[in-house]
Parts: C-alpha cells; structure tokens; sequence
C-alpha cells in the first residue's frame, strides 16, 4: 500500500481528439500512445506526485468527449478538486466549444474546484487557434492556462503543484491507521486539513 498524504480528484473534459487520454498515459506511464482510440465513458489512473516534500495521490479521470457520454462525465464533476479543460490548438470547433464546457462546470462542479485550461497539441504546425486568442481566454474565466505539447511531459509538474497551493480546494487527508491485535483502526483526526 503506498503512503501518501493526501487524495486529489483531477478529472480531465473537452471534446473528443483533443488528446486527453495521451496526456493522463503520458504521466502516469511515460507513453505517448499514437494512434489512441476513443475514451468509452470514463477512464481511470493513479499517480502519487511528492510536491514540497509530501506525497500526494493524483486520481486521473480521463472522460470521453463524446455528446452521447456527457451525461456520465458530468456525474465526475461533483467531486472533483481540479478539472482540467482540454483543447487542441489545431482544432477550431475544441475551441469553439469551450464555453460550453465551463457552463457544464460551472453547473455541476464546486464553485471551489480549480480549473486549468489547456491548449494541447502546440507541436503541432497546423494551429488554427492563433496564442492571442488561448491567452484571452482564461482573462475572461476563472482557469489558470496552460499550453502542452503532448510528447513533453513537464506539464504535469505545474498541475501538481497548483493544486495543493490552492487553499480553495480541501483534498482528503489521509485517514491515520494504527494496528493493535491484528486490526486496523482508524483515527479520527477533526480539523486536520491543510
């Protein structure tokens, strides 16, 4: 069982393509899938990060974009501390689509969820959302912006470290266990959370 000290929900939404799926694998396996298919619903990955010396546990939801799964990924939002809203710069209508999606996370996410914006794909030559316009838009939304190329994995680094700075978001602490006669028992520790 591995230590860590607390638990972050990070769901990844945005339209279908955009590579939300290559970028959870790329941090969480060091891949980069080519060539990946379509998320079906929702998937789901770990990763435990060590940001300012304690360990954090990352639960990675990558959600499908497709219009047909909506009504599953917005059951995702409820509980989430950090949603990470994706678009391919060279992609138009991802972008287009933006506000869209911060109406569904404004609906159905905590108003205290931090959202990060990224701009995916940005090794790409074919941009057709030109930088001016992905760095106008967070002005105009709460979301922090973030662009990424997808074979780069240091974005990660700066996600994870956003998230426990943000005294907005209250993660679950860790429950301290202790052992006695072969029995695991929680203690119950009242306002511990940092």
């Amino acid at each position: 069982m591995e230590d860590y000290k607390f638990l972050f929900k990070v769901v990844l939404v945005g339209n279908a393509g955009v590579g939300k799926t290559c970028l959870v694998r790329r941090f969480t396996q060091g891949l980069f899938p080519p060539g990946q298919g379509a998320t079906i619903g929702v998937d789901f990955m770990i990763k435990t990060v060590e940001v300012e010396g304690e360990k954090i546990k990352l639960q990675i939801w990558d959600t499908a974009g497709q219009e047909r799964f909506r009504s599953i990924t917005q059951s995702y939002y409820r509980s989430a501390h950090a949603l990470i809203l994706v678009y391919d710069i060279s992609c138009q209508p991802t972008f287009d689509c933006l506000p869209d999606w911060l109406r569904e996370i404004q609906e159905y996410a905590s108003t205290k969820v931090l959202k990060i914006l990224v701009g995916n794909k940005t090794d790409r030559d074919d941009r057709e959302i030109p930088t001016q316009m992905g760095k106008n838009l967070p002005n105009n939304t709460t979301c922090i912006s973030w662009k990424h190329q997808p074979k780069k994995p240091k974005m990660w680094k700066g996600y994870s470290m956003k998230l426990p700075r943000n005294s907005e978001i209250k993660p679950e602490a860790r429950t301290p266990r202790f052992q006695i006669n072969n029995e695991i028992t929680p203690v119950i520790q009242l306002d511990c959370l940092v």
